[in-house]
């Protein structure tokens, strides 16, 4: 494409994708590569951030330069709303009856502050990909490695130690000579066929807790990293083959939540995903949880892939357990109890679900039997669908969490804060 005007910061072209197709974007940052050429990172608009890129200026179409308007100062553009305009007042009350309670909590406008500040502070990435083990990533977002790391286009990742560096010289040798960890460093806890979960405590293993968060940050935007990590605990999971133990993924959750966190952060890398990992984690997680006595939540917000998992774990193990019950009306603290979820998460996967016929007090739910079989069937069948068509190295069958496998007693200092009775309706850990 013809090079016809100056590109500046700021300003906004159609780029060429990778899919041979232009679309709108905004011109973040600029860098020169080592042979002199000039390279442009873009935002394509009304597209997840992990879809950002750098490209060279022949991808980008300069006849075409828009500008996109600035919002008018203290208006909400609404559609429907008379002109579509609603002025500052109105426009907090719009928030006001369009916001679950849960986030006009002074502590979630603090949260909400604290993610735009690093989203504005990680708005650029530098490192394009990542070597790990046979496989060449491709990152998604920024990762606060050290300066004379960060900016590299390429990284090179031992996967057994999670070193980082800088040459594939490097690399080689560290894989050849030096490095002699063949598995995480970290009590196994799961065994069934090729399938290991180690559990890592961060407040000895360190350097490799800080490796795995800096090595997941890019792949997740959600998630601020903190280099304090000794309060967490990190559940590694691994295929296993002659070679040693290969991490595909893995969760961490605090020692100790005050907010009864079962999960702070989850990741999937990206040549492993849509194989059934996320969702054996997000189980484990819960399995866990039963073993504490605790009903939890994974930590808030969730990024847009991990709501789809959750939403996806939460329906079948919500409904596997009303499929087994023959009331047509349940309360939603019984379903809290026997599974562990908590009660909002039950509440935001039902609300608006086909099966539920209605809500009586917010508190008890109606359901149609044959609607929810006939959903389960076809949660099943998808299940099996997305199994086989997940690509190269698919399993035939769905993977499935074999609680019988799980080797696990709570470390000493993860005393639940509130513990669950058989009979206890308490819910521990709800969120007010």
């Amino acid at each position: 494409m013809s090079h016809t005007v100056d590109i500046v910061i700021g300003d906004h072209f159609k780029v060429l994708r990778n899919n041979g197709q232009l679309y709108p974007a905004s011109i973040v940052e600029t860098r020169t590569t080592d042979i002199g050429q000039v390279e442009y990172f873009v935002h394509y608009l009304n597209f997840d951030r992990r879809l950002d890129e750098w490209v060279s200026v022949d991808r980008i179409d300069t006849t075409s330069k828009f500008v996109v308007p600035a919002p008018f100062d203290g208006v909400l553009l609404v559609p429907g709303q008379n002109d579509g305009r609603l002025t500052r007042h109105q426009k907090r009350r719009y928030e006001e009856m369009n916001t679950p309670p849960s986030e006009l909590d002074p502590a979630n406008t603090i949260t909400e502050r604290l993610e735009r500040e690093h989203q504005e502070f990680t708005r650029v990435k530098f490192i394009d990909q990542v070597h790990f083990g046979k496989y060449e990533i491709g990152t998604w977002y920024f990762s606060p490695y050290p300066d004379e790391y960060r900016r590299l286009k390429c990284l090179w990742i031992c996967e057994f130690c999670l070193k980082y560096m800088k040459m594939e010289k490097t690399w080689v040798r560290h894989m050849l000579h030096e490095c002699r960890q063949r598995q995480p460093p970290g009590r196994e806890i799961y065994c069934k066929g090729s399938i290991r979960v180690f559990e890592v405590d961060a407040s000895k293993e360190k350097l490799y807790c800080q490796n795995l968060c800096l090595l997941a940050k890019l792949f997740l935007d959600h998630k601020t990293l903190y280099y304090d990590v000794a309060p967490f605990l990190f559940y590694v999971l691994c295929e296993a083959d002659t070679d040693g133990c290969h991490v595909v993924g893995y969760f961490s959750k605090e020692r100790i939540s005050v907010d009864n966190n079962n999960l702070a952060c989850i990741l999937t890398l990206p040549p492993f995903q849509r194989k059934g990992y996320g969702k054996f984690l997000i189980t484990l997680s819960y399995e866990l949880a039963k073993i504490e006595g605790i009903i939890g939540s994974p930590e808030k917000p969730l990024s847009d892939l991990g709501r789809l998992s959750y939403k996806s774990y939460w329906e079948g193990v919500i409904f596997r357990y009303l499929l087994a019950h023959t009331s047509c009306t349940i309360e939603e603290i019984s379903i809290s109890t026997a599974t562990c979820i908590a009660p909002e998460d039950i509440i935001w996967t039902l609300q608006t679900h086909e099966v539920i016929k209605n809500w009586r007090h917010g508190r008890h739910l109606e359901l149609s039997r044959q609607a929810l079989s006939e959903y389960m069937t076809r949660i099943v069948g998808r299940e099996l669908r997305e199994a086989r068509g997940g690509g190269e190295g698919a399993a035939a069958s769905p993977l499935v969490f074999d609680v019988s496998c799980l080797r696990w007693t709570p470390p000493p200092s993860s005393r639940p804060l509130t513990q669950l009775s058989p009979h206890s309706h308490a819910v521990g850990g709800q969120r007010r």
